[in-house]
Formats: C-alpha cells, sequence, structure tokens
C-alpha cells in the first residue's frame, strides 16, 4: 500500500493489496477497499463504504456518510461502488436507509464531478453521469444510461437501460428503455439510435423497438391499448417484452411522445 503520511486510514478498515490513498484522507473503522483501488487527495470513506476493485476516487468525494432522509435511525448500512468505477471530484455517494439498507453505484461507471447518489439508490453498470446530476431517494438508474450535466432525478423514478437523457432535464416519471430525453420539459423525443447502434445493436432490433414505441407512445393509442397492438404480432423479440414489463411495472407512470 501507498498511504500518505497525513492520511487517517483506521486500523480496522480492510484493505487490499496495491492501494494508493492521498493527503489527508480519511478512512473510517467499517471501511473496505479492493485491490488496486486509488483514493486521491481530501476524501472521506465513512463506515459502511465498500470499494471494489480498480477504483478511482477523486479529490474531495465523500462516500456513506448518513442518508439525508429524517427517517433515518442510525441504523447500519452501506454504500458499495462497483470495479473499475470512476468517481471524479466532490462526489458524493449517501448509504442506504432501513428500506433497503444500500446504495450501490455499479461496475464500470463514469461519475462526474460534484454529482450526488442518494440513499438507497441503485445505479446499474456502465452508467455516464456528467457533472452534477443528482439523484433524490431510492432512484434506479439501469445499464447502459447516459445521463448528460445538471440532470435532476425525482425519488422512487426509474431510468431504463441504454437511455440518453440530455442535460438540464428535470426527470419525475419512469424512462423506457432506449428511448431519448431531451426536451425542456421532458418527454420521449424517440429512440437513442446512435447509442444503441454504438453498443452493437443490429439495424433490425433497432427498427424493431422504434416501431414499438412509435405504437405505445406516439400513434395516440394508450398505452394499453398500444401494448395490445404490438402483443398480436407473431414474433416479438426479448428486448421488447422488457420495454413491455418495465412499463407495466412502472409505479411512477412513463414518458410519452408529444
Amino acid at each position: 500500500m501507498n498511504i500518505h503520511p497525513t492520511a487517517l486510514v483506521s486500523k480496522k478498515a480492510k484493505i487490499g493489496e496495491n492501494v494508493t490513498i492521498g493527503a489527508f484522507t480519511i478512512i473510517e473503522d467499517d471501511v473496505e477497499i479492493g485491490d488496486g483501488t486509488t483514493i486521491r487527495s481530501n476524501v472521506v470513506l465513512a463506515n459502511g463504504a465498500r470499494i471494489g476493485k480498480d477504483v478511482l476516487i477523486c479529490n474531495g468525494a465523500v462516500i456513506a456518510t448518513e442518508p439525508q432522509d429524517l427517517k433515518f435511525g442510525g441504523e447500519k448500512t452501506y454504500a458499495y461502488i462497483g470495479d473499475r468505477t470512476v468517481l471524479r471530484e466532490f462526489v458524493t455517494v449517501n448509504r442506504g436507509t432501513h428500506a433497503t439498507g444500500k446504495a450501490v453505484v455499479g461496475e464500470d461507471c463514469f461519475i462526474m464531478a460534484y454529482c450526488h447518489v442518494a440513499h438507497d439508490c441503485v445505479v446499474g453498470n456502465h452508467v455516464i453521469m456528467a457533472n452534477v446530476t443528482q439523484l433524490a431517494g431510492h432512484v434506479h438508474v439501469d445499464d447502459w444510461v447516459t445521463i448528460g450535466g445538471v440532470v435532476k432525478i425525482h425519488q422512487f423514478c426509474r431510468v431504463g437501460c441504454h437511455v440518453m437523457l440530455g442535460a438540464d432535464v428535470k426527470i419525475a416519471k419512469d424512462v423506457p428503455p432506449y428511448t431519448l430525453v431531451g426536451s425542456i420539459p421532458a418527454k420521449i423525443d424517440g429512440v437513442n439510435k446512435i447509442g444503441l447502434k454504438r453498443k452493437g445493436f443490429s439495424p433490425e432490433l433497432i427498427a424493431e423497438i422504434d416501431e414499438f414505441y412509435r405504437i405505445v407512445l406516439f400513434s395516440g393509442l394508450n398505452t394499453k391499448d398500444g401494448i395490445q397492438k404490438v402483443l398480436e404480432k407473431s414474433s416479438i423479440s426479448n428486448e421488447i417484452l422488457a420495454c413491455i414489463k418495465f412499463i407495466e411495472e412502472s409505479e411512477r407512470g412513463i414518458y410519452r411522445g408529444s
């Protein structure tokens, strides 16, 4: 380990091999850090922090401090950061409450400066959050989502996989998978075709997803009737079935197109 002499590192913390800890960083007792991780200067890893392997946590980040929730009663909870994730300057990740016991940022994520992940959030793998994006409590962001700068996501909302959220939007409903939201106020602007193409989706599958949303969100049919029309087709991909499941399970309602 390479620990700067000004860092305050508890002897009770569990620290892996080849870990670097910068100047004036604080590591509390109940902290676990995986092999190969770099913690730069002035970072706070509070009790309950669980940091994976080969993670980079930059200057001023604060992980696993108490939830900003008046119902929090001091219960033992956690904040998990997945392998190879990068947390840039002044990122904050609160730990969970009694509701779920944890907040999670997945593997291979890139969380840019001044972002906040609140209590009981679940951020999937390969997620990009641009600067000053704010997730309220209990938000779920699925895999491969890209979020522009200064985006605000209301508590208990869910953002489906492979979604692209443009800068400055405020999300107060669920965002179905594979879609693009860039307008203010928020609405579905279409399918995230460029993102899907970059991720290796075939032209045929992208066209099927596009047709699904044209029927369900843009045809003038209500959501239930649109889904029923899609289900009448002889062949439906697993991706479309996952979209239908997401929409049917939504508790906050979904955004539609105009």
